[in-house]
């Protein structure tokens, strides 16, 4: 069973449980549908000015659809966050992906 398939009656019973969406934005991204888990992640990533995962996550579901300028706003977001919040490998692997973009 795909881990998806467990997250998303969470999600229809409790829309707004933001971490049952993320679970399920995450498994979506994780089995190759990024663009199944993007709407997710914007909504988790608007749910809160100070979650860096969803915009990380966001960031990458953008780039693997060859969303790069939005990929780029969102990994940008991350990056401010994690350096804010002192997480450096995460600051360390979004400054990788800027340089690249």
């Amino acid at each position: 069973m795909k881990k998806s398939a467990l997250f998303r009656p969470k999600v229809e019973n409790n829309p707004d449980n933001m971490l049952f969406r993320f679970s399920l934005a995450q498994a979506l991204y994780d089995e190759g549908a990024s663009d199944a888990s993007i709407p997710h992640l914007e909504r988790c990533a608007s749910s809160r000015d100070d979650w860096m995962l969803p915009r990380i996550l966001l960031g990458k579901a953008l780039l693997a659809n060859n969303e790069t300028a939005r990929a780029k706003h969102r990994l940008q977001e991350a990056l401010q966050l994690a350096i804010e919040q002192r997480h450096d490998e995460p600051a360390a692997e979004l400054r990788a992906l800027l340089a690249d973009l």
